[in-house]
């Protein structure tokens, strides 16, 4: 301290150059051999080697840090000075250091190529008081205790121990060779009274010795059962030689290496007991009995499930949006939402699998698209098809009673992955079935629910498996044949038809290059303008998704290739609108699917469909008759009473005019949807049907380039329906210029894509009215003019008046 004191004067006002350590605390009166190898701490030896050998340390709060803060080290340190030194040809230098004494810093000093801190000494004193003196006594008695029991510190500590009078030094050099954490040993470094220091020592001492017995009585635990161990090793090898004169050594071996996969399977404690009994069960049978082939099945099956192992998540949310962006073009909510599952595993650390429930048409890429997410956040991936499923034991297993019986397909598909967490789609789930064997919609239910999947359990197994960490995605065509309570267990992400632009881009991208590749056609072979493609898709297909667009194009390269291997192309064959009935035949399809000319009794309706969106054309004719109502066109019950509905509108609308009291007994009504192959149902067709039968009645005409939807009441309000979405696409696709939605359905605009609200009026309506007055080629009047030709519609050129 001679030396620290001659350059401070006794005030330490000057700085010193400071070296943050990272793993160790050291003392006064320590002496350590560190190595240096950052280089502000390397700038700060080399100051100090040039002038007085003097310089602070002070621990870091956290080793990992590269860089540290003021913030990241604790304000108490060592004067400590530097002994021997050596350089290293990597450029650290390895230096001896001798504590000198406690200082608090009090200020970090910027230097030109380190950092400096100005600090104040920690003045501690040796009092020699009674109970100093019986804390010493109580230090020194435990510290030799822990010398005797822990074999890492040398016996000659307690020597030089003994020779040391100071208690403040004895006090530090026991803390030095104390095998604690640095914050232990930090706050031994930071306690100033000598008394305080010892009793803390004391509680520190007793509760290391206390370890150390518990680790001695286990050390002596493991070596016991290391020679049980071995005699048992013994044993077994006798046996093993005695069942092999028996002619039953190959069942030992087997019996040896399933006790091996038990202990290494990991499993819970629950199916490491069960499996456990089961192998004591086999190895008191006889191998050739049918029960013991049963039970060695059913330990093979618990033992190669992985219940600990997992994969570990991609975490790089940029790569995962590149990897899903390179794989499928749109789709932006799916991608969001599976973004936003690993921030929150990024930030939490786990989480249970959510339930995902891709609900779209055919063809839109739900399952590709699982396969996808697999990829992109780096886990397994597994998919069973749930189409037609009508055995609850397929879900479930089939308990170990049944001849033949077999863990249901999630617990085989997990086995079958080898990891606990991976991407499990259950495609169709709107496709199960039920019959006398089970629901196997009902056994989902538990699969499905966050809060209890947590114990599955498969009837085959018997006992509880965790497969909360398992991101399941079920796909589904529409949502009203999934019962209920499995659908409130998913979160649903609908994904609508693909607009034209989409489907061009997707064709370009995607299609046409994977097509090229699988009937080997190189790059340049082949070239197929975008507005040829524009062709293919609006004459050729006419679906949401891309699945016949992939046909067509698998067509074309089909006939390139034949060009290409016969000889007959030897350049790049370019493909044109010209061109493209040679190789895909008379198109399919008009471009639009309404009828540009006016036609009375007609009117575009849209419908919702498991393929997607819909046009609807809806016919409605009038002819002397009965009264009778016709449908035609396979319509379903809510259909049939949509139209029942709307018939009921218009007449009591024609109450307003001068008609005859038997008017409506006296004309058939005939409303038919074409197509008629094609079973038709639900109630949003209303709103099309009453504007077709009043167009019908009144002999004006309804508008061909607008579409509408919505359910219409005894009064004639129009009602919020589902499907806005889809049900936009298809119009826009079809060439409807103007679309008519219901009030209510007002906020689904919003979500509605960029390109449908575009190039489409879309207007809201209330009643029907409203929608007459868009819908109609001109305005509806209830004067004399509508009287005299309903009137004279059946020879009679003037009505008589309403009863009153």
């Amino acid at each position: 301290m001679a030396a620290v004191e001659d350059k401070q004067s006794g005030s330490f006002d000057d700085s010193y150059p400071l070296v943050p350590l990272r793993d160790v605390v050291i003392f006064p009166s320590m002496a350590t051999a560190i190595l240096v190898g950052r280089q502000p701490s390397v700038n700060a030896v080399e100051r100090a080697i040039e002038s007085d050998r003097i310089l602070v340390v002070a621990t870091q709060k956290k080793a990992a840090v590269n860089d540290p803060d003021p913030d990241d080290l604790y304000d108490v340190g060592c004067i400590v000075r530097i002994g021997l030194f050596f350089r290293l040809p990597d450029g650290t230098i390895k230096v001896m250091l001798e504590g000198l004494s406690r200082v608090r810093i009090l200020e970090f000093v910027e230097r030109e190529n380190y950092v400096g801190v100005r600090v104040e000494p920690l003045e501690t004193s040796d009092k020699r008081t009674r109970e100093i003196e019986a804390l010493t006594r109580r230090v020194e008695s435990l510290f030799t205790d822990y010398v005797r029991i822990n074999q890492r510190v040398p016996n000659e500590v307690l020597q030089v121990l003994h020779s040391v009078e100071d208690r403040d030094t004895m006090a530090d050099s026991i803390a030095a060779h104390l095998l604690i954490r640095n914050d232990v040993k930090q706050r031994l470094l930071e306690t100033e009274d000598l008394e305080e220091r010892l009793m803390l020592l004391s509680r520190i001492l007793n509760e290391e010795l206390q370890i150390l017995e518990v680790e001695k009585d286990i050390d002596e635990k493991v070596s016991n059962q290391v020679q049980k161990s071995q005699k048992e090793l013994f044993l077994h090898e006798k046996m093993k030689a005695i069942k092999r004169e028996l002619g039953q050594g190959d069942e030992y071996d087997s019996f040896l290496e399933l006790k091996r996969k038990i202990r290494k399977a990991g499993m819970t404690k629950e199916a490491q007991k069960v499996a456990k009994r089961e192998l004591e069960r086999l190895q008191m049978m006889s191998p050739m009995t049918p029960e013991a082939t049963v039970v060695r099945n059913y330990i093979d099956t618990l033992a190669s499930l992985p219940w600990k192992k997992r994969t570990k998540d991609n975490l790089d949310l940029e790569q995962v949006k590149k990897q899903l962006d390179d794989d499928h073009y749109g789709l932006e909510k799916v991608k969001e939402r599976v973004l936003e599952f690993l921030s929150v595993v990024k930030l939490v650390g786990n989480l249970k699998g959510p339930i995902l429930c891709f609900v779209g048409p055919p063809g839109v890429g739900k399952t590709s698209l699982g396969h996808s997410i697999a990829d992109a956040i780096g886990r397994k991936f597994i998919r069973v098809s749930l189409g037609g499923t009508r055995d609850e034991a397929e879900i479930r297993g089939h308990r170990r009673t049944y001849i033949g019986s077999m863990p249901g397909r999630i617990i085989q598909s997990i086995r079958k992955a080898g990891t606990r967490n991976p991407v499990f789609m259950l495609d169709e789930i709107d496709k199960l079935g039920a019959d006398f064997r089970g629901d196997p919609a009902a056994a989902l239910l538990e699969v499905l629910d966050p809060d209890q999947n947590r114990h599955f359990s498969d009837h085959y197994l018997e006992v509880d498996f965790d497969v909360s960490e398992v991101l399941f995605i079920t796909t589904a065509n529409v949502t009203y044949t999934i019962p209920p309570a499995l659908l409130d267990r998913m979160e649903v992400i609908r994904l609508p038809g693909y607009l034209l632009h989409e489907k061009i881009a997707i064709g370009q991208k995607f299609l046409l290059p994977k097509q090229m590749k699988a009937h080997g056609i190189e790059v340049g072979q082949l070239r197929i303008s975008t507005t040829t493609l524009q062709e293919i898709i609006q004459r050729y297909t006419r679906e949401a998704g891309v699945r016949n667009l992939e046909r067509e194009l698998a067509s074309i390269c089909r006939k390139v290739a034949k060009k290409l291997a016969t000889g007959k192309a030897t350049k790049a064959v370019r493909i044109t609108k010209r061109s493209l009935e040679s190789y895909l035949g008379i198109p399919k399809y008009s471009k639009s699917e309404i009828d540009e000319a006016l036609s009375v009794g007609v009117a575009t309706g849209l419908a919702w469909t498991e393929s997607g969106g819909e046009i609807l054309n809806i016919e409605a004719n009038l002819m002397p008759g009965k009264g009778e109502l016709t449908l035609t066109g396979q319509l379903g019950e809510v259909m049939q009473e949509s139209a029942k509905i709307a018939l009921s509108f218009a007449r009591n609308k024609a109450r307003l005019l001068e008609l005859k009291n038997d008017f409506f007994s006296t004309v058939d009504v005939h409303v038919h949807v074409p197509e008629g192959a094609i079973p038709k149902d639900g109630p949003s067709a209303g709103v099309a049907i009453t504007t077709a039968l009043v167009s019908a009645f009144f002999d004006i005409p309804v508008r061909r380039d607008l579409a509408m939807t919505g359910e219409v009441t005894l009064r004639g309000r129009v009602l919020p329906v589902g499907g806005i979405n889809e049900k936009s696409v298809a119009a826009l696709r079809a060439g409807v210029k103007k679309l008519l939605l219901p009030k209510q359905n007002e906020k689904n605009i919003k979500e509605l894509p960029d390109e449908v609200k575009k190039n489409m009026k879309i207007i809201t309506v209330e009643t029907m009215d409203d929608v007459f007055a868009h819908a109609l080629s001109k305005k509806l009047d209830w004067g004399v003019e509508h009287r005299r030709r309903i009137g004279g519609f059946f020879g009679d050129e003037t009505p008589s008046k309403p009863a009153h």
